[in-house]
């Protein structure tokens, strides 16, 4: 059925209506790919790169090999997975990001191997989210994000952003039972 034990990304609660919450983000150190393929296929694609770079595809951080004793059969450094999985469209590809787990930045966390996995911090943002259950589909995203905008302009928010789907569980996970974001960032 899955169960949520994945470190999430913080944020600060500005207001909730309903399902729609208004949030704050402080800076967060993301692992992003670029995949140019249908979302159902990028989102494989996309996760497999993503998760070969946490699970030890990658080089230790050289500032801390040598300060830190690390003792391991793979030179690679393994990272716990976390929450959200992000995924958002920009032309005719998919963008899919990682957030990385509290206590790594750009200068302690490893090198990626995989050319396609590029380490970003995303500025502080204020953000738009609408939560809800179900199935992830390019459908249902579609369709979750229009209602999102919609409130939106109703409440008089700037929009500077495409709207990003955001997905807190594993695909094992009874739809029912996931929890399933959109994210909009405004003024």
């Amino acid at each position: 059925m899955g169960i949520r034990t994945s470190e999430e990304a913080p944020f600060t609660l500005i207001s909730q209506q309903g399902d729609i919450q208004i949030r704050q983000y402080p800076a967060i150190v993301v692992a992003e790919t670029e995949v140019e393929a249908n979302y159902a296929s990028s989102g494989s694609i996309g996760f497999n790169r993503l998760a070969g770079y946490i699970f030890g595809n990658n080089i230790q951080n050289q500032k801390m090999a040598m300060t830190t004793p690390v003792f391991r059969e793979n030179a690679g450094e393994k990272m716990d997975m976390t929450a959200p999985v992000f995924q958002q469209a920009v032309d005719n590809k998919w963008l899919m990001s990682f957030v990385m787990p509290s206590g790594y930045d750009l200068t302690n966390l490893p090198t990626p191997l995989d050319k396609q996995v590029v380490l970003k911090e995303t500025p502080t943002k204020k953000v738009a989210v609408l939560r809800y259950s179900g199935s992830l589909t390019v459908e249902r995203i579609a369709e979750q994000s229009q209602i999102l905008s919609d409130w939106l302009t109703e409440h008089h928010y700037r929009q500077l952003s495409k709207p990003r789907s955001a997905a807190f569980d594993p695909p094992w996970t009874l739809p029912a039972l996931r929890r399933n974001e959109i994210h909009i960032e405004i003024e």
